[in-house]
């Protein structure tokens, strides 16, 4: 028996066999936490099996790829992020899927500003400090790099503060994080949830974060906006996804179920506590994020001169 929260015409359009959430990042990270707390409150509603499937690659394109190209009828869902799903759009020159077009939008789940911050020993308090410090000695400051999003960050910042930084890749968020506290690159934007630790103990200082309002797990922090770039705005985020032809009714019942799933005192409470600021929008809200951010990333990507082949 279906679950009673969801009425006889949501239920009828929901997937009657077994699902697939496509991680398309590797286990363990953001993404792979959002698919492993949703899919078994998923599986209670179908009464079917909710497999988390994680296919890890650069920047989550053969994933995202994967399910762009899958059966349209609710059974593969992906759970993208503001990289996958509005950076690689741009980011490359040629790429394999498009994350309007390809994709029909479920719910944004959860929202999160990314933290930039530097070695202890960085002279820099604030982003004005760290922009004249820059301009002191351009192109010898080195920023961490750990995935797409962190990237269109610094690049934004680069862009408005017209300075020159050193953008240095590194695999992984982890990777990135311990080179910063090594004082091996000065300065990383990711989210706080990698950075907690760290920051506690006074090995990492936090110089600003990229959301419009301050971050609620480093309420002194002001918002690079807020101290000296006017308007900045950029924020990771992740939500559900499925093939571009899913049914409407299938893509409603789904978004509609994954919302009340969402607004659980259980699962919220897990997402909060870990960091982030939970969403739970509507298909239409959520498809209205993705082209809005699609679009500014695209801008920044081109000026930076980010974009691949």
């Amino acid at each position: 028996a279906l679950c009673p929260a969801a009425s006889y015409g949501q239920a009828s359009a929901l997937p009657n066999k077994p699902m697939r959430f496509v991680i398309p990042n590797a286990a363990g990270g953001p993404n792979d936490f959002v698919g492993r707390m949703l899919a078994p409150k998923l599986s209670e509603t179908l009464g079917q099996n909710v497999i988390v499937d994680n296919r890890p690659s650069a920047n989550g394109v053969t994933g995202s790829e994967l399910v762009a190209r899958a059966t349209a009828d609710g059974t593969v869902l992906s759970v993208g992020n503001s990289g996958t799903h509005a950076v690689n759009a741009t980011l490359y020159k040629n790429a394999t899927y498009h994350p309007v077009h390809d994709f029909a939008a479920i719910s944004e789940i959860i929202f999160s500003s990314l933290v930039l911050v530097a070695h202890p020993s960085f002279p820099a308090n604030n982003i004005k400090e760290l922009i004249a410090e820059a301009k002191r000695a351009p192109g010898k400051l080195n920023i961490a790099v750990a995935g797409a999003t962190g990237e269109v960050a610094g690049n934004l910042i680069k862009l408005q503060a017209n300075i020159d930084l050193n953008n240095v890749p590194y695999k992984g968020g982890a990777p990135a994080v311990i080179a910063v506290a090594s004082n091996e690159s000065q300065l990383l934007l990711t989210l706080y949830s990698n950075l907690s630790a760290l920051i506690d103990a006074g090995k990492l200082k936090p110089i600003g974060t990229t959301g419009l309002r301050r971050d609620p797990q480093l309420p002194k922090v002001p918002t690079l906006a807020e101290s000296g770039l006017d308007g900045y705005q950029v924020e990771f985020w992740i939500g559900i996804f499925a093939p571009a032809k899913t049914p409407a009714a299938t893509v409603q019942a789904l978004g509609r179920e994954i919302v009340r799933i969402v607004n659980m005192p259980e699962v919220k409470e897990r997402f909060v506590t870990t960091g982030y600021a939970v969403v739970g929008s509507t298909p239409e809200q959520f498809a209205e994020r993705v082209r809005r951010d699609t679009e500014m990333y695209r801008k920044i990507i081109l000026e930076s001169g980010m974009q691949q082949l």
